[in-house]
């Protein structure tokens, strides 16, 4: 690992470079000389997030403010955590500011390490009881659903549009089931224009629908965020 010296001055190029190992394919080493050199994941170990993407939903609460000291939030799909954290502090689910206590569910297919302030659980958000178990840990409705899940790349750009946006429907409808009217529903999706019906479902059913690409999304990905504000309650979809 190098860091490129440059003359002129004093200065230096900075950028970390990364030799390729023996028996290390070229792609991994160019994606952990991304992550040696991306400022978000150096920002994420300064701050305690245990990844890069805390700062996509910091981003976008900053824009659209929808998490609120007292607010009760589900986070689907919260592996590894970061933003459970980032809702922890902004809802005040550890009671330590002046404002509301809120309530910080989070959620997930696989075991995901305790985090300070949230409640997790192990579970499959698909499966039939999954609302009824959700609005009874939370003590009633939620006033946030929010994803930051992905499927299983294939390797083909339009195959992983396609269930990435089927993975969003069904996470919306989820959010039709537990979500407080007023709600907010936040979701990832990846542009590739099979989006136009998820579109039309939020659009019915909130009063506000934005889609958002946060600086902490890289420039070189396709994905981008749907904030549903204004949830009208259920309606025929």
């Amino acid at each position: 690992m190098t860091a490129k010296n440059t003359s002129g001055r004093g200065q230096r190029d900075l950028r970390v470079r990364v030799k390729t190992a023996k028996g290390r394919k070229l792609s991994s080493t160019l994606w952990l000389e991304r992550q040696l050199n991306d400022p978000y994941v150096q920002r994420a170990k300064k701050d305690g997030y245990r990844g890069r993407a805390a700062f996509k939903i910091l981003e976008l609460d900053n824009k659209f403010g929808f998490l609120k000291p007292g607010a009760r939030v589900v986070d689907l799909g919260c592996a590894p955590g970061g933003w459970c954290q980032v809702a922890v502090r902004r809802v005040n689910a550890l009671g330590e500011g002046s404002g509301k206590q809120g309530t910080v569910l989070g959620v997930d297919i696989q075991e995901v390490e305790p985090i300070s302030g949230a409640e997790i659980h192990q579970l499959d958000f698909l499966a039939d009881d999954a609302d009824s178990l959700v609005k009874g840990w939370l003590g009633g409705a939620a006033d946030v659903v929010m994803s930051d899940m992905a499927a299983a790349s294939s390797g083909h750009k339009n195959t992983d549009h396609l269930r990435i946006i089927a993975l969003c429907e069904a996470a919306a409808y989820f959010a039709f089931d537990v979500l407080e009217e007023g709600g907010t529903f936040v979701a990832k999706v990846l542009a590739g224009g099979a989006e136009n019906e998820l579109q039309t479902i939020l659009k019915k059913n909130f009063t506000k629908v934005a889609n958002v690409k946060p600086p902490a999304s890289r420039a070189d990905s396709s994905e981008k965020f749907v904030v549903a504000m204004g949830y009208r309650g259920r309606r025929d979809t």
